[in-house]
């Protein structure tokens, strides 16, 4: 009996990934950075918040491979004394963290009111459309900084849990926006065929309808446009953690890595920015390049 993972393989999606080298690099890339994060404790060489463990005098130090660096700290280390190489891989898991979460979020947000305007229709459709419209005239970064700025002046010394949870909502209301419209769209498309008609005339309720009958029909788009906005969202939270609106400064993302590391960048110590720009970068190109092939793959005009 074939396993999930072999008949996954020989579908047409898994035949297009395994003949795709980019799929298969960009997939590996990003396996290796989530398993780092998800593990940070046991992979990476130094807890670089564990303050006890500090050393003061080996604050920016550069990689280990130049003549002043040490092998220890194979990255270099920053202002504090942090190994480098340590904060990307606890920054990482930060990073992506608030960047699923955030995309999860907007995904249930939007699915459930493109579906609702879509299948309805009349004011409830004509409201939030309006209210998408009113969303997209304002610049996505704009708002979420707006909404992390009041939550930090509301709640100046909560928990980072809440400071995280606020990070989440604000880059979460204005994501939901680009899900609502594509459902939507997809809804008016599918609430008019056969299947669904037989399925009202025979007596079905509504929310079944859309929950067992169009929503499956619709996720497909979702599914691409999901992938390609985790991207997104992890630089959206790193702009806000470089311009210190982001995450709590105990708990840095690589956001914060580099604005730290950016008020040393011109006296010489560049690997302090360098390399979380670098890691940031890695991250987004990777789940950019699957987003890409999963909307090729997903395309039957394509196959």
């Amino acid at each position: 009996m074939k396993t999930t993972l072999a008949r996954w393989l020989d579908s047409d999606i898994g035949h297009s990934f395994r003949t795709s080298p980019v799929a298969i690099l960009a997939a590996a890339i990003a396996l290796v950075c989530v398993f780092c994060a998800a593990f940070a404790g046991w992979v990476a060489p130094h807890n670089p918040f564990d303050l006890a463990t500090l050393e003061l005098s080996d604050a920016r130090l550069p990689p280990g491979w130049s003549a002043e660096g040490s092998w220890k700290y194979p990255l270099g280390t920053d202002d504090q004394g942090r190994d480098i190489l340590s904060a990307l891989i606890y920054g990482a898991r930060i990073s992506l963290v608030v960047g699923v979460a955030s995309v999860v979020l907007s995904v249930v947000f939007g699915v459930a009111f493109g579906l609702l305007a879509g299948f309805r229709g009349g004011w409830v459709d004509a409201v939030l459309m309006r209210l998408c419209d009113v969303m997209l005239s304002f610049p996505a970064i704009l708002v979420a900084l707006l909404i992390a700025g009041v939550g930090r002046a509301l709640f100046p010394n909560a928990h980072e849990s809440l400071a995280f949870g606020v990070l989440i909502l604000s880059i979460s209301l204005t994501g939901w926006v680009q899900y609502a419209r594509t459902v939507r769209g997809s809804t008016l498309v599918e609430r008019n065929k056969e299947y669904v008609q037989a399925a009202r005339v025979t007596g079905v309720p509504s929310l079944r309808i859309m929950r067992k009958h169009v929503l499956p029909n619709v996720l497909g788009p979702v599914l691409v446009l999901a992938t390609i906005q985790v991207a997104t969202a992890i630089i959206t939270e790193a702009t806000l953690s470089f311009l210190g609106v982001g995450a709590p400064p105990t708990s840095p993302s690589l956001g914060t890595l580099i604005r730290i590391g950016n008020d040393y960048l011109f006296s010489g110590e560049w690997w302090i920015t360098v390399f979380p720009g670098a890691m940031l970068v890695l991250i987004a190109l990777s789940v950019n390049l699957l987003g890409d092939w999963l909307r090729d793959a997903l395309n039957p005009r394509l196959r």
